[in-house]
């Protein structure tokens, strides 16, 4: 038995296999794309969202720990992982018994990496990871020859990546290149093929097409999402892009109110006038982010409508005054489109003082993915 839905996200499966295709395009012809997918796909549901990936042209797949691996290997196995963020040492018995690539920034992970898969007789394929500038993980590019000989010369592994991260690649131009320069250098100086080199998040696809090299790992766009910034994103990429997740709910109360009634949590809000007030079935607890209060607006009908007052954990208030006609049950939209309206994952980390990634990531695990397209399941 299922219940009708009070606060739930539509993923587009059409729209995101056109978004990977036109990503696919843009890394031009023999090269591969590894999707990442953290983060729940970035709110849009890990296993449903790898298993459809599979079917529409992904090659490997990037995570942040191995619980999400785990979550690809149970829609499907064959597929490469790479984890992007590190292994903890009770971690790599783990990493190397499900297959999954680990990012090695250091000797002493090589070396625990390669005494672990020796004992376990098995071999796994690394990727070395180079700090040009992010700061979180990598060698230095001057570290960067010595670890791989090093690499080379351990038993049980594999040295068949190598890669960086852009910081800023949507806002700062010489940074970025000064990145993109140190990495093409360092890899000038290391005497190694590897089979995949990469470079390029979402950000560099959009700005740094010289960096593509023969991997790229797209991860918001994907999702049809563009990385706010200051540099300006080809219009081409812009008109291709759809977003493929739209969030909704429902209205469960609708009353009037008299000029001067507080509203919500800490009396923020008190009514200026008279006014028509719906109760809507989203809140904090439902991912919406409670910062966004006091900008924050819905689509309803064919109004664009305030939220007024805090954000508390399972409901919101809106001003539905120019709408006579609501009525219990109706639609609201959080993010989406409808009628001349649009309301994007960009405009409500804005109002909520946050980016993007943050928005979508943070819708919980009560939301119901609901998943649209030919393809859904």
């Amino acid at each position: 038995m299922s219940y009708p839905q009070r606060c739930w996200a539509e993923i587009d499966l059409i729209a995101l296999r056109n978004n990977l295709a036109w990503l696919r395009h843009r890394i031009g012809s023999g090269n591969q794309i590894l999707t990442v997918v953290k983060a729940d796909a970035y709110g849009h549901g890990l296993k449903q969202i790898a298993a459809f990936l599979m079917q529409s042209g992904t090659n490997i797949f990037g995570v942040a720990n191995l619980n999400e691996a785990r979550d690809i290997r149970a829609v499907g196995r064959g597929w490469p992982i790479l984890m992007l963020g590190a292994c903890l040492p009770d971690e790599m018995e783990y990493a190397i018994k499900d297959n999954v690539m680990p990012t090695i920034s250091s000797p002493a992970e090589a070396k625990r990496f390669s005494k672990i898969a020796k004992k376990m007789k098995r071999n796994i394929r690394v990727h070395l990871k180079i700090d040009t500038g992010m700061g979180r993980l990598g060698c230095t590019p001057g570290q960067a020859g010595a670890l791989v000989e090093a690499i080379k010369q351990l038993p049980n592994l594999s040295l068949n990546g190598i890669y960086t991260h852009y910081a800023s690649a949507e806002d700062k131009v010489a940074f970025s290149k000064r990145q993109r320069m140190t990495f093409a250098k360092t890899l000038k100086s290391i005497n190694h093929e590897f089979e995949f080199t990469h470079a390029n998040n979402s950000a560099a696809l959009l700005h740094e097409p010289k960096s593509i090299y023969n991997l790229a790992r797209p991860g918001l766009l994907v999702y049809g999402v563009m990385p706010p910034g200051k540099r300006t994103p080809p219009e081409l990429i812009r008109k291709h892009l759809q977003p493929a997740l739209s969030w909704k709910c429902r209205v469960s109360f609708v009353k009037n109110i008299a000029k001067g009634t507080p509203l919500s949590y800490g009396q923020k809000y008190v009514s200026p006038k008279k006014m028509r007030v719906a109760t809507l079935c989203a809140g904090y607890g439902d991912g919406y982010l409670a910062s966004a209060h006091g900008q924050a607006k819905v689509i309803i009908g064919d109004k664009l409508c305030n939220i007024l007052g805090r954000i508390t954990m399972d409901q919101m208030l809106a001003d539905v005054s120019r709408l006579p006609s609501i009525k219990i049950g109706d639609e609201a939209i959080l993010i989406g489109h409808k009628h001349n309206h649009c309301i994007t994952a960009h405009q409500v980390a804005q109002w909520a003082g946050t980016i993007p990634w943050e928005t979508l990531a943070a819708i919980s695990h009560r939301v119901p993915r609901l998943y649209r397209g030919t393809q859904a399941a």
